[in-house]
């Protein structure tokens, strides 16, 4: 076929990707298993081939041009679909739903939530993987992916899924008071916009910038929380079935926006899937009918 012949080597292409997502040639040598200069020989080679540089090469890292900015999400998709087709043939997929999320969200959200699913759609296989940090991409392999963030990238579809309020939460017998919040032991997520400052200014109060300790994770902060160790800050989503239990309680009444959100990425391909359909469908419902709870509770409040 003479179109195969426009296309470069496959290897080059996974070189290129590996590269772009670590902006280094010596981590694309490490999750591909091979040597530096290896990598560095492949992507001129696809340099070449394409006429167009794809990185800027500067002393520790490198930088894609804006050919690389603008090749990079075609090779993704590209070994997405091939992915996708893949394991439709080999494994015979046709029901099975690889979704990825946060870990909080699929711990604290989306795990006491499936039998509910499963109850619905009880065709419906998911395969479900966490990732502690936001991905700059929609990860290999995902057919549905939920990302809390800042809004991603154009990159990638992304349709908002749900809005949140953040606020401290302990467990019930721990002594917390406004006056003292600062003498206590403090626990956080990291990279959030959403801070201990940000909410205690909200509310009016001076802010001594005491010692916080931040994880990768809102779970550790949560589980110290539960523990009596301190106070988290936590937002509904995570913290409310929580609440729920007894398990904390959220002492003080100010809640504040927070500017990260929950979004809902789908591959090109889980557009048609019936399995992905049918669980975004329910995926939507379940969060609205939360939101719509919350804010009912809010304007109560108010």
């Amino acid at each position: 076929m003479r179109y195969m012949t426009d296309l470069p080597p496959l290897n080059w292409l996974r070189a290129f990707e590996a590269s772009a997502r670590n902006l280094s040639f010596t981590g694309a040598a490490r999750d591909l298993n091979m040597t530096q200069s290896a990598v560095s020989q492949q992507i001129k080679s696809l340099e070449g081939f394409l006429g167009r540089p794809l990185f800027h090469r500067h002393a520790r890292s490198l930088e894609l041009t804006q050919t690389g900015q603008s090749y990079l999400p075609v090779v993704r998709d590209a070994f997405r679909t091939l992915a996708h087709g893949t394991r439709a043939l080999t494994r015979n997929e046709t029901n099975v739903l690889h979704v990825q999320s946060n870990l909080t969200f699929a711990v604290n959200w989306l795990s006491p939530r499936l039998s509910t699913f499963r109850a619905k759609h009880p065709e419906v296989q998911l395969s479900i993987s966490t990732e502690l940090w936001e991905p700059r991409d929609m990860a290999d392999g995902a057919d549905v992916e939920i990302r809390y963030s800042l809004r991603p990238s154009d990159q990638v579809y992304a349709e908002l899924l749900a809005t949140d309020h953040y606020y401290p939460v302990c467990r019930p017998d721990f002594p917390a008071h406004l006056e003292t919040l600062h003498e206590k032991p403090l626990y956080d997520c990291l990279n959030m916009m959403g801070t201990w400052a940000v909410w205690v200014e909200e509310c009016g109060m001076d802010w001594p910038n005491p010692p916080v300790t931040y994880a990768s994770t809102y779970l550790l902060p949560l589980a110290v929380a539960q523990a009596g160790g301190g106070m988290a800050l936590a937002h509904d989503l995570i913290a409310k079935r929580l609440i729920d239990t007894g398990a904390l309680i959220a002492p003080f009444a100010h809640r504040a926006r927070m500017q990260e959100a929950y979004y809902l990425i789908q591959s090109p391909q889980a557009q048609t899937m019936p399995a992905a359909q049918a669980f975004t469908h329910w995926l939507r419902d379940a969060l609205a009918v939360e939101q719509n709870a919350q804010s009912g509770r809010l304007g109560t409040q108010a």
